[in-house]
């Protein structure tokens, strides 16, 4: 006779309805209809791509399919612009600094050009007297431009494309015929255009007895007054800073 601790267990009767208090009606889930799986929500960073997106597109313009062409320049518009006091000379608003290459070399081209018909030239440095600069914003009526800037016979003709078409069609030649010649290179100035004024001696600054120092009134706010000889070899005085309020 066999040992007791060898005889199989008696087994559980099987039951149709299984039910526990400590797990759930297996038979009732079942029955159930399965959920739809709810999509999962966007993580931060796709909802953040997704904003910057859309913000991008509303911060653009809307531009009509049917948008009209620009209309070309009018070049008597242009044209009609004058500098008065220069009937007689010719005028060059540029810059001898080279921050910007592409207006350095505009500049450059535009006086290289001119010198080459050996006229005598009213070259106004920009970089060196900044009331050049008001001067041209009055003179175009507007804050923004670019140099160079060319007046003959104080008719304002244009800047580097306007004056290297003219020259390519020789219409250029033209328009400085009856100028006078340039006299060469300028022994006070060496060319500069500009000297240092002798009142305040390059410091725009001038010392009295009563009051201390005062600003200098004769030259610009870098201390530097117009050559009188490159004004007089064109035949004109140079300009007097105070009354340009310098």
């Amino acid at each position: 006779m066999w040992p007791t601790w060898r005889r199989s267990p008696a087994r559980i009767p099987s039951s149709t309805n299984f039910s526990c208090s400590s797990f759930k009606d297996i038979q009732n889930l079942c029955k159930e209809e399965l959920e739809p799986i709810q999509p999962k929500k966007p993580n931060i960073f796709q909802r953040v791509r997704i904003a910057n997106a859309v913000l991008r597109t509303l911060s653009r313009p809307v531009l009509p399919k049917s948008l009209p062409p620009p209309p070309p320049p009018d070049a008597g518009t242009q044209i009609s612009i004058s500098l008065p006091g220069a009937e007689k000379r010719i005028v060059v608003y540029y810059t001898s600094l080279r921050v910007v290459r592409k207006t350095f070399e505009d500049c450059r081209t535009v006086r290289s050009i001119l010198k080459g018909f050996r006229v005598s030239m009213d070259e106004r440095d920009l970089s060196m007297d900044a009331a050049f600069l008001d001067e041209l914003h009055s003179i175009l009526g507007t804050k923004e431009l670019t140099l160079p800037r060319v007046f003959i016979g104080g008719r304002y003709v244009g800047g580097v494309e306007e004056i290297r078409q003219l020259h390519e069609t020789g219409e250029l030649k033209k328009f400085v015929e009856g100028f006078p010649a340039d006299a060469g290179v300028c022994e006070e100035c060496e060319g500069n255009r500009f000297v240092l004024c002798e009142q305040c001696n390059g410091s725009h600054k001038c010392y009295m007895e009563k009051g201390g120092f005062k600003i200098c009134s004769a030259c610009n706010v870098n201390g530097l007054i117009r050559c009188s000889s490159c004004y007089s070899s064109v035949g004109f005085d140079p300009p007097n800073h105070k009354d340009r309020n310098h």
